[in-house]
């Protein structure tokens, strides 16, 4: 596994290679996804799959391209340190064809965006700027999870990384705010793993690469520099939606 997922290489590995049984389905999505659990060696995980042939065709989204999807956001969210977006893998063997493995997180899913602490709402800046740099279509209350060890964690990231502006949140909260420098920082540094050429990869970036088209890349690395340019929270846009439907 490459240094980059070092804290979670036990899991990938469970996720990448383990014996995959369905356990259930999750019914009240758009597309369709399974409840499995995941087998390897001494190790059993509940994970979240979503199979490429399950998911429902979109008109402004390339077909077959959600489950690649929501791995770009879990590399995207290691790219940047913040540990936001739970373990996720692409794999070929899964029970029905090709999707996303993403471990599944234990929470109580009355307790979401809506009716969070004030602790809670607070620390919600990097979710923010996450989704402002994935070009998030679909941050419902409750995508955001809060386990039992009170670590958030974000899901659904399927309909992310479109090459035009497409967000679409329930956070609003910072709107017109400074971002924290350490956030800001952060992007800096992601910023310059994406400006290398695509000859002078490393693997953190490469796994961009295979995940994402050119453009969508571009159109992440120009999200980035807006950010680093205004360096505040924007404010929801008067000349088109901006928050999901439906909320939760």
């Amino acid at each position: 596994m490459d240094a980059l997922f070092k804290q979670d290489e036990s899991i990938l590995q469970v996720l990448q290679y383990g014996e995959l049984s369905l356990k259930g389905e999750f019914i009240w999505g758009s597309n369709t996804t399974f409840f499995l659990l995941s087998c390897y060696q001494d190790k059993n995980f509940k994970v979240v799959y979503k199979p490429v042939k399950g998911e429902r065709p979109l008109w402004d989204f390339p077909p077959a391209s959600l489950a690649k999807r929501e791995v770009a956001a879990f590399t995207l969210s290691e790219l940047l340190g913040w540990r936001l977006v739970p373990p996720t893998i692409f794999r070929q063997d899964a029970p029905f064809g090709p999707g996303s493995i993403q471990l599944y997180i234990d929470h109580d899913p009355e307790y979401h965006y809506f009716n969070f602490s004030l602790k809670d709402r607070q620390r919600l800046r990097r979710v923010v700027v996450f989704d402002l740099l994935a070009n998030n279509a679909d941050r419902k209350g409750s995508h955001l999870l809060v386990d039992s060890d009170d670590h958030l964690w974000l899901i659904d990231h399927g309909i992310c990384f479109h090459e035009e502006i497409k967000l679409r949140t329930v956070i609003w909260d910072f709107a017109g705010e400074p971002i924290p420098d350490d956030l800001l920082e952060n992007i800096n540094h992601l910023l310059e793993y994406l400006h290398l050429s695509r000859e002078e990869y490393s693997n953190k970036s490469s796994l961009l690469v295979d995940l994402l088209n050119g453009p969508e890349i571009q159109a992440l690395i120009r999200r980035a520099e807006w950010i680093m340019q205004a360096k505040i929270f924007p404010d929801p846009p008067p000349d088109r939606r901006p928050y999901p439907w439906p909320l939760v």
